[in-house]
């Protein structure tokens, strides 16, 4: 009992860390957020949320992996985002309208997180003035990161794509599979082994 005490006096630590980098919280502000947080320890290949489910939790990943993706007319698998340790994320656009999702939220690792549902974020988002901060500031990231992406995939060749991960972001190759990293760099597993084997 002591040992998770101590566990999740470590997690919370990290996780006002994080919020403190994105929004000027005072102490109290954090001890609030954090205590809507809820813990949960889920399974490698667990789906979190399927299309056309609502997006009802925000989480923050404590340690592990999770994928956002969505699946083409043609039944292929698009990954939007994937969040390791230490990190944010949801299926934002249900998140935010409270109507179905057109994306799918699955584990990829073993995964330990927090989760807060929707009703607590707005509540929090009515009461604490740097909440409305964090959440401008997590819009405003969520919206350059799917800029980069599209200019990304109309501007830079597959070669480029996949080197310009592994140059500003390299734990995508370590940790994803083939498959799941493909699907990310929009390209056909074949054309990452060509990459990689160069």
């Amino acid at each position: 009992m002591k040992h998770k005490n101590q566990q999740q006096a470590k997690v919370t630590q990290q996780l006002k860390y994080l919020l403190k980098n994105i929004a000027d919280f005072d102490e109290k502000e954090l001890e609030k957020i954090c205590s809507c947080f809820k813990f949960k320890s889920i399974k490698k290949n667990t789906v979190l949320l399927s299309e056309g489910e609502v997006c009802t939790e925000f989480y923050y990943i404590q340690k592990g992996c999770l994928r956002t993706y969505f699946l083409t007319r043609l039944g292929n698998e698009k990954t939007r985002f994937v969040t390791f340790d230490c990190s944010i994320g949801t299926a934002l656009t249900s998140f935010i309208s409270q109507k179905p999702s057109f994306e799918f939220i699955d584990v990829l690792e073993d995964t330990d997180l927090f989760a807060i549902n929707y009703t607590d974020f707005y509540n929090l988002n009515k009461e604490l003035i740097h909440w409305k901060d964090f959440y401008q500031r997590i819009l405003e990231m969520a919206y350059s990161f799917q800029n980069r992406s599209f200019e990304n995939l109309v501007t830079l060749t597959a070669k480029q794509r996949f080197e310009q991960v592994m140059n500003t972001n390299p734990i995508l190759i370590q940790r994803l599979s083939n498959k799941v990293l493909a699907s990310y760099l929009d390209i056909t597993q074949e054309t990452l082994s060509r990459i990689k084997s160069k």
